[in-house]
């Protein structure tokens, strides 16, 4: 089975059932240009009558995060919110005002984090990085005060 969606292929990939619950949070996460919270899918999917319950879900969700075709991103807030992501190590720049995400290669942040390994004497098994601002959008909108 082939298919656009990279969710649905990646679930196909590892081996996982492409259930209708699946598939149906697949769609839902589709539909977002920007980051979402669990809330906001499990409102859609009641609101559509998509038969996806809550525990379905935060099932659902774990394992895209798992899968590491859906990131989960600590906000300012305290909230918790995903975006769906590519496979490949990057970090995101997320808009504070409109929820609007991007990815940002690691770069020289390699560089930088090697560094901290080699003075702190840690072996660093990972890192993340969100950065949190206005994206160009939402800065027009603003007017050059923001």
């Amino acid at each position: 089975m082939t298919s656009s969606d990279p969710i649905v292929e990646a679930l196909g990939a590892a081996g996982y059932r492409l259930t209708g619950p699946r598939r149906a949070v697949a769609g839902l996460i589709a539909e977002y240009d920007g980051h979402f919270t669990a809330a906001e899918l499990e409102i859609a999917a009641r609101e559509r009558r998509l038969g996806v319950s809550r525990a379905t879900l935060f099932r659902a969700l774990e394992l895209l995060t798992e899968l590491h075709v859906v990131e989960r991103l600590d906000l300012p807030s305290g909230e918790h919110a995903y975006v769906p992501c590519v496979r490949e190590h990057h970090h995101h720049l997320v808009c504070s005002r409109c929820g609007r995400v991007a990815d940002v290669e690691d770069g020289a942040l390699a560089d930088a984090v090697a560094e901290i390994a080699r003075r702190s004497g840690y072996r660093i098994e990972s890192h993340r990085l969100e950065l949190f601002g206005l994206c160009r959008h939402c800065q027009a909108k603003a007017g050059p005060s923001a």
